[in-house]
């Protein structure tokens, strides 16, 4: 397994953007904003959560919502307040909104094989 990267931009609700180098993680729930940029779309708290690490401690973080565009789609998705010293993360949930999935040989975000069942 190697790391993935992907370039992406994130919009906040009063239109401001930035554009942002994700890390995917397929170990992470939802994404995650750096402080930098949350605070430069002008994204604002709407709940808090906790979240397990991987080294098994806990933190709580804010969490919002932010319009996401990639060249494979765009959609609204769920997004992690990060905190001083955080990296953007591409996490599942955003991943599954889009209906992606992530190709670990190749390095890249592919269409997911789609289910209705």
């Amino acid at each position: 397994m190697g790391i993935t990267y992907v370039e992406g931009l994130v919009k906040g609700v009063s239109g401001k953007q930035e554009n942002v180098k994700f890390l995917v993680d397929s170990g992470a729930t939802y994404s995650l904003l750096p402080k930098a940029v949350w605070e430069s779309i002008g994204l604002k708290p709407k709940r808090k959560l906790t979240f397990t690490l991987a080294d098994g401690t806990t933190v709580e973080r804010a969490v919002s919502e932010a319009f996401v565009v990639f060249p494979q789609g765009d959609a609204h998705t769920p997004v992690i307040l990060g905190e001083e010293g955080d990296q953007a993360l591409l996490g599942v949930v955003t991943l599954e909104i889009l209906g992606l999935v992530l190709n670990p040989f190749a390095r890249t975000l592919q269409p997911m094989h789609m289910l209705l069942c």
